[in-house]
Protein backbone atom coordinates (compact mmCIF):
# COMPACT_ATOMS: atom_id res chain seq x y z
CA UNK A 1 0.00 0.00 0.00
CA UNK A 2 1.09 3.17 -0.73
CA UNK A 3 0.15 7.29 -0.48
CA UNK A 4 -0.49 9.21 -3.58
CA UNK A 5 -1.92 12.71 -5.02
CA UNK A 6 -4.56 12.27 -7.90
CA UNK A 7 -3.13 14.99 -10.80
CA UNK A 8 -5.64 13.92 -13.80
CA UNK A 9 -7.95 11.67 -15.56
CA UNK A 10 -7.79 9.21 -18.57
CA UNK A 11 -10.60 8.65 -20.93
CA UNK A 12 -10.69 4.97 -22.49
CA UNK A 13 -13.59 4.52 -24.75
CA UNK A 14 -12.78 0.50 -25.18
CA UNK A 15 -11.88 -1.36 -22.03
CA UNK A 16 -11.21 -4.55 -20.95
CA UNK A 17 -14.15 -7.51 -19.86
CA UNK A 18 -14.64 -6.25 -16.20
CA UNK A 19 -13.58 -2.85 -16.58
CA UNK A 20 -16.39 -0.99 -17.84
CA UNK A 21 -17.36 1.52 -16.39
CA UNK A 22 -14.40 2.46 -14.26
CA UNK A 23 -12.90 5.27 -13.97
CA UNK A 24 -8.51 5.57 -14.57
CA UNK A 25 -6.91 8.04 -12.54
CA UNK A 26 -3.61 9.54 -12.90
CA UNK A 27 -2.05 9.52 -9.82
CA UNK A 28 1.61 11.05 -8.27
CA UNK A 29 3.04 8.55 -5.85
CA UNK A 30 4.03 10.21 -2.82
CA UNK A 31 6.87 9.42 -0.16
CA UNK A 32 6.62 9.49 3.42
CA UNK A 33 6.99 13.45 3.60
CA UNK A 34 4.33 13.32 0.59
CA UNK A 35 7.09 14.24 -2.13
CA UNK A 36 6.55 12.83 -5.43
CA UNK A 37 8.12 9.13 -5.70
CA UNK A 38 8.60 8.14 -9.33
CA UNK A 39 7.04 8.78 -12.32
CA UNK A 40 2.72 9.55 -12.57
CA UNK A 41 0.97 6.18 -13.01
CA UNK A 42 -2.89 5.41 -14.15
CA UNK A 43 -5.03 3.66 -11.39
CA UNK A 44 -8.31 1.98 -11.53
CA UNK A 45 -10.47 4.00 -9.20
CA UNK A 46 -12.56 2.13 -6.49
CA UNK A 47 -13.55 4.93 -4.45
CA UNK A 48 -14.89 8.08 -6.36
CA UNK A 49 -11.52 9.93 -5.78
CA UNK A 50 -10.92 13.62 -7.71
CA UNK A 51 -8.04 15.30 -8.83
CA UNK A 52 -6.15 16.66 -6.04
CA UNK A 53 -7.29 14.05 -3.43
CA UNK A 54 -4.66 12.27 -1.07
CA UNK A 55 -5.21 8.90 -1.71
CA UNK A 56 -3.67 5.22 -1.08
CA UNK A 57 -3.26 2.55 -3.94
CA UNK A 58 -2.53 -0.94 -4.06
CA UNK A 59 -0.46 -2.53 -6.62
CA UNK A 60 0.25 -5.95 -8.61
CA UNK A 61 -2.20 -8.81 -7.54
CA UNK A 62 -3.68 -6.78 -4.76
CA UNK A 63 -4.85 -3.84 -7.10
CA UNK A 64 -6.59 -6.87 -9.35
CA UNK A 65 -7.99 -8.07 -6.42
CA UNK A 66 -9.18 -4.86 -5.93
CA UNK A 67 -12.15 -4.62 -8.48
CA UNK A 68 -14.83 -7.47 -9.03
CA UNK A 69 -14.71 -9.19 -11.16
CA UNK A 70 -11.00 -10.61 -9.76
CA UNK A 71 -8.35 -10.48 -12.08
CA UNK A 72 -8.54 -7.93 -14.52
CA UNK A 73 -5.45 -6.55 -15.51
CA UNK A 74 -4.55 -3.49 -13.61
CA UNK A 75 -1.42 -2.73 -11.94
CA UNK A 76 -2.58 -0.38 -9.42
CA UNK A 77 -5.47 0.57 -7.62
CA UNK A 78 -6.73 3.28 -5.40
CA UNK A 79 -8.79 1.55 -2.27
CA UNK A 80 -8.92 4.39 -0.19
CA UNK A 81 -8.99 8.51 0.48
CA UNK A 82 -6.83 9.66 2.94
CA UNK A 83 -8.14 12.21 5.72
CA UNK A 84 -5.55 12.31 7.43
CA UNK A 85 -1.26 11.88 7.86
CA UNK A 86 -0.22 11.46 11.33
CA UNK A 87 3.31 12.62 12.34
Amino acid sequence: MYLGRVIGTVVATTKYEGLEGKRFLVVQPLDHRREPSGPPEVAVDTVSASPGTLVYLVGSREASLALDPWFVPVDSAIVGIVDQVGA
